[in-house]
């Protein structure tokens, strides 16, 4: 085969070249695309990083916002309420140590008695309202000394358990408030229906919830006492927090159990 001419060989060169030149020319503008697209991607997270900053920068002030009212309401109604429920109370008191034999002590009497519990019901909305008490530690505290001040005046044992993982734990109002009720009103229907001697309660948090049971040794729940509202109001307490309450069956007494799911 005869050599091609020198002008074909040179044709041949420049086109060999120019589809190189071309095909550089589309790698370049790839890498240009694909660098924007980067660049782009990297505006967009970080618009959204700057969007999220700012909706929990928002969200801050309004907890901030929150806590400040709650202490504002527990501190005026600490102020006015209660400096009014206990002038009452005194007055109520003077009257009735002042005139005794009148029929009117009776009367006094149940006025000294509501105020004694207004006084210890806003007490207890006092407490829940209070941001420095939003922890479980404060919460086994606060409960566990009404439980032991309220079965002092009964002939019925307490016995208390821990096994708490981490004390600091966040326990919003709404639950912290819920919580106490239904042991609260736990207790209450121990003493009142159970004839039990004693009772145990205890606290337990895992990694997922935090646990409450009541365990008294009494007469156990008849179906008029499981009916009644006591147990209903438990029940739709537990609910309002995503919580669950569930009666064990036991051979003995009673057994409940109160969980809350962080």
């Amino acid at each position: 085969m005869n050599e091609l001419p020198h002008e074909i060989k040179l044709t041949y060169i420049i086109a060999i070249i120019i589809m190189l030149l071309f095909v550089c020319f589309i790698i370049m503008m790839v890498f240009i695309y694909n660098k924007k697209q980067l660049i782009q991607q990297q505006e967009d997270q970080i618009k959204e990083s700057e969007f999220k900053n700012q909706l929990l920068q928002k969200e801050l002030e309004r907890q901030k916002a929150i806590q400040l009212e709650r202490e504002r309401i527990s501190q005026d109604m600490h102020d006015d309420l209660g400096a009014g429920i206990s002038a009452i109370k005194l007055q109520a008191e003077f009257l009735k140590y002042k005139m005794p034999k009148e029929s009117y002590s009776e009367d006094l009497e149940a006025i000294i008695t509501t105020s004694e519990d207004m006084n210890l019901a806003m007490r207890e909305i006092l407490w829940s309202l209070n941001s420095q008490n939003d922890t479980i530690d404060n919460f086994i505290e606060y409960t566990s000394i009404y439980v032991k001040r309220f079965l002092d005046k009964t002939s019925i044992s307490l016995q208390l358990d821990l096994k708490i993982l981490e004390k600091e734990t966040d326990l919003s109002v709404k639950a912290r408030r819920n919580l106490f009720l239904v042991v609260k009103e736990a207790v209450h229907n121990v003493y009142k229906h159970s004839q039990a001697k004693n009772i145990h309660i205890q606290f337990e948090q895992t990694d997922s919830s935090f646990k409450i049971t009541v365990i008294d040794d009494g007469i156990g729940l008849s179906d008029t006492i499981q009916k009644g509202n006591g147990l209903t109001n438990m029940s739709l307490r537990m609910e309002a927090i995503n919580g669950t309450f569930q009666i064990v069956p036991v051979q003995k007494g009673s057994h409940l159990l109160f969980v809350y799911f962080f």
